[in-house]
């Protein structure tokens, strides 16, 4: 079989990270220990990890849970999301399946203002919101709210690195065509509506959140979960403001639902919180790990892949044991579930959403009177398709640089994220096949693989004498450098649509 080899760009200047896998799914309810403590939540939520998990759990509560839905058993977290439902024309709503459960990168950015300041691991207890679910707007400094953002460079310049304004950059909505190159990480920050997604998005939407990774170093939590922490000056990295100069693992989350299967059907997406348009999207977490093992892995896992199978000190289950572990581990929630709350979460649920959340379009906050007297969304910033880059600011940005599709095989006749409309198992993913890389005359010092969205690409490190020229599949020289020769082999991680685990 013939090996395409593309460029690998600043292999050297990226910045390490893994990426946690939570296949499997606690389930999905009203709990949230961080805002409603001992109470059903306001709206309910997609949640995985621990199944200490509970509407009034602890961080011993979650060390001391049976099982973890999550891929590796040490990380005993919990994350959740406001889950996606579709409103039919006849008021009824639905759940939006899942596609391949939740991702949580953890990526290793230090202080750029201080880069030998290093990464502490989460201490014990340490919890944090980012988002905020009553937001229904769309407000950055000095800009008309339809342009599309500036490059990252020009945000200071601009006075558009207030953490309101990087809050609201934090979140995206990544529209999902395999037949195109992907767009960029956090680019659209709003929900497209039903026809642009209809139009567009023929693999679902990926929603996207990333925390504050800059902290106070002395509070693990604060009266609405945000205030000990804040956004470094470019969202995911760049520099720490006064006063939180102690960086913690940045955590971003990557949610796919499959929004392609109601394609055709009259009505509309909602969150569970009452929002269309995702500026209230949001996303909580509670920690976790042992402290001095996080510390371990963060000053150990550093492999460029992402991949948590390139770290040994993980210790990682199956993605069928992943699935294993739901609320029926936990009996305390699970009869908190059929008795107090006793309300249907997923399938076809009724006319309403859980709890009874109305929608609020904006622009007024959720919590205002009028919630659910408008109809009428509110304008959005400017984002048609843009295909993403592969480095922007010198670093890897995660989640699909290369469109995804079976190696060898035009993307139109691959079946990636294909989904039942009636089940909402999760999609196996096969393992990259094993291709000898051709003879060019360089001697191979190692073997490598980096995980990019749907791809894996195996990158072949070869010594070169005097130089190195970086070839693509023309042969073409595109590059001379006094360094080594990085080929990069593509390699397509596929969604089996016919494997459920």
């Amino acid at each position: 079989m013939k090996v395409s080899v593309a460029i690998l760009a600043a292999a050297g200047g990226a910045d390490a990270f893994w990426r946690m896998e939570c296949r499997g799914r606690l389930g999905v309810a009203r709990l949230d220990p961080l805002v409603n403590y001992g109470e059903p939540g306001s709206h309910a939520h997609s949640i995985h990890g621990s199944s200490g998990f509970s509407d009034k759990s602890s961080y011993d509560d979650l060390l001391k849970g049976d099982c973890t839905s999550c891929a590796v058993t040490q990380d005993m977290s919990a994350y959740w999301t406001p889950s996606l439902y579709f409103q039919h024309a006849d008021g009824s709503f639905e759940l939006v399946p899942q596609v391949g459960g939740m991702l949580s990168y953890y990526f290793l950015y230090t202080d750029a203002a201080n880069p030998d300041s290093g990464i502490k691991a989460f201490p014990p207890g340490f919890r944090m919101i980012a988002g905020d679910t009553n937001r229904r707007n769309y407000t950055i400094t000095g800009t008309n709210v339809k342009d599309a953002d500036p490059q990252k460079s020009e945000w200071a310049s601009l006075g558009q690195t207030s953490q309101l304004d990087l809050a609201q950059r934090a979140t995206g909505f990544n529209c999902l065509n395999y037949n195109k190159q992907p767009e960029g990480t956090l680019y659209r920050h709003y929900m497209p509506d039903k026809d642009y997604l209809d139009a567009n998005c023929a693999d679902g939407i990926r929603a996207e959140i990333m925390f504050p990774s800059c902290w106070n170093g002395k509070d693990l939590d604060s009266d609405n979960h945000r205030d000990h922490l804040a956004y470094p000056d470019l969202v995911m990295n760049g520099n720490c403001p006064k006063g939180f100069e102690t960086k913690v693992p940045s955590l971003m989350y990557e949610t796919i639902w499959a929004t392609q299967n109601f394609i055709g059907q009259s009505g509309q997406f909602v969150f569970a919180n009452g929002d269309v348009q995702g500026f209230g999207y949001h996303a909580d977490f509670m920690n976790g790990w042992d402290e001095d093992f996080l510390q371990q892995a963060v000053n150990t896992c550093t492999n460029l892949s992402g991949r948590i199978q390139d770290c040994p000190i993980f210790n990682i289950q199956s993605e069928a044991e992943q699935n294993q572990c739901t609320f029926d581990k936990n009996p305390e929630v699970s009869q908190m579930l059929k008795s107090s709350l006793n309300e249907k979460t997923t399938g076809v649920i009724g006319d309403s959403l859980p709890g009874g959340v109305k929608i609020a379009y904006g622009p007024e906050p959720a919590d205002a009177a009028n919630a659910g007297s408008h109809t009428t969304t509110v304008e959005v910033p400017t984002a048609t398709y843009s295909q993403g880059a592969t480095v922007t600011d010198g670093n890897y940005m995660p989640g699909g640089v290369f469109k995804a599709a079976k190696f060898g095989v035009p993307a139109a006749e691959s079946a990636v994220n294909s989904i039942s409309t009636t089940t909402e198992a999760l999609p196996t993913i096969t393992e990259a096949p094993t291709v000898a890389a051709e003879d060019d005359g360089f001697t191979a010092i190692r073997t490598e693989y980096i995980t990019k969205g749907n791809v894996v690409s195996m990158v072949i490190v070869k010594e070169a004498l005097e130089y190195v020229t970086v070839t693509t599949t023309t042969v073409t020289a595109v590059q001379t450098v006094q360094a080594r020769q990085y080929s990069h082999l593509h390699r397509h991680k596929v969604r089996a649509a016919n494997n459920r685990a």
